[in-house]
């Protein structure tokens, strides 16, 4: 008779043959009874029409997944299999998971655009405008690549006129997405009129932090117009929704940002031709209306009414010629009056010894004015003394 081993054994060897044996599973199914754990585990079973098999992504390898898992999904795992000795479960450890029939990042970039668009980041009352003159713009990219050089060449053709601070920031890899953002809310605490968040082309895999959920948020909550310039033409990031502007790539950016100094040359002397163009039809009007008064007056002129007519431009010239010396007299008392306002303050001749200037009730009097028990202030440029008045004596 053999002799009887333990659970414990059991589920030993269990474990071990089922460990060894699936050490690389490929496997499709609906997802079901998802739970994304606050320590950043994800389980979750996965099921067709006949059977059930729990499923455990810890959090190192979570972190790595791009989508995110949905009830009813269908997906593709790449894992192993293992078993929890105490209970004697088996479950399938996923090291890798795939949308069936989708890629993650297509799934991903979809399942956010539609989580923003209900939450009104994609809203246009939510855009901001952009300035018409921008002084200055931000440019928050990769101080090295080829887009920055771009730009510059773009913006000194097209306005030399702004100043463009570059941010270096990463725009390429896993920690990206934490540079944009913290490039993005650094500039908005600068004096800055527009923020263009730019980088070249690339594959979706190189763009991918223009798609990530921080990123779009940190866009959202600028103060400041954000052009979203990233990619080629083709190339459609989460980031271009969100921003008030989207531009095809990095230089279209700077095009959208700046006016076109040689279209405002162009208008400029197209106003001064305007103007001079009904300056000459002012003038040729105004001659024809002289000639014809003219000729008017010839054919109904009298002396009488040459005279009265003579006499009234004299009238005129005399009155203008009153008019303009009133207002020069006037202004002239005015200028007299300062000037002996400040003759008769000139600190200078208030430090004459044995001078003080005399004030009462704030009004400069003079001393002739002073009466018994007035309460007066002698002030010199260097000294303010009150007293009041006991007794007078006239001479």
């Amino acid at each position: 008779m053999n002799s009887a081993i333990s659970v414990s054994t059991l589920n030993t060897q269990i474990k071990s043959l089922l460990e060894t044996t699936f050490i690389n599973v490929y496997v499709e199914g609906e997802v079901s009874n998802l739970t994304y754990h606050n320590s950043g585990h994800i389980y979750f079973s996965i099921k067709d029409k006949n059977s059930t098999i729990s499923c455990v992504m810890f959090r190192g390898n979570a972190k790595y997944l791009k989508f995110q898992l949905e009830v009813g999904q269908k997906i593709v795992i790449t894992g192993t299999i293992t078993v929890y000795t105490p209970r004697g479960n088996y479950q399938l450890l996923c090291n890798k998971i795939e949308p069936s029939g989708q890629g993650a990042l297509a799934l991903a970039y979809e399942q956010l655009k539609k989580k923003l668009q209900e939450k009104g980041y994609f809203n246009s009352e939510y855009k901001k405008l952009l300035p018409k003159y921008p002084k200055k713009i931000a440019l928050v990219t990769s101080p090295t690549g080829a887009a920055i050089e771009d730009m510059k060449k773009v913006a000194n053709h097209r306005w030399p006129l702004v100043e463009l601070l570059i941010v270096p920031t990463l725009v390429q890899g896993e920690d990206a997405k934490f540079d944009i953002v913290n490039s993005v809310k650094y500039v908005n605490t600068l004096n800055v009129d527009l923020i263009i968040v730019a980088r070249g082309g690339g594959s979706i895999e190189d763009l991918w932090a223009f798609n990530e959920e921080i990123v779009a948020t940190a866009i959202f909550e600028s103060q400041k117009p954000i052009i979203s310039a990233v990619g080629h033409e083709v190339d459609f990031l989460i980031s271009d929704f969100v921003a008030d502007v989207r531009a095809a790539t990095p230089s279209n950016a700077i095009e959208i940002a700046l006016p076109d100094i040689n279209e405002h040359r162009q208008y400029l002397d197209t106003l001064n031709i305007d103007f001079q163009n009904r300056l000459k039809n002012i003038l040729i009007h105004k001659d024809s209306d002289l000639k014809n008064i003219f000729k008017l007056f010839e054919q109904n002129s009298i002396d009488s009414k040459f005279n009265f007519i003579n006499e009234q431009i004299n009238i005129l010239k005399q009155s203008y010629k009153n008019y303009f010396n009133q207002i020069i007299n006037t202004n002239q008392n005015r200028i007299n009056i300062l000037k002996d306002s400040f003759e008769s303050n000139n600190p200078n001749k208030k430090e004459k010894s044995g001078y003080a200037q005399i004030s009462l009730n704030n009004k400069i009097i003079d001393l002739e004015e002073v009466e018994i028990n007035d309460n007066i202030t002698l002030q010199s440029p260097k000294t303010i003394v009150s007293c009041i008045i006991n007794n007078i004596k006239k001479q």
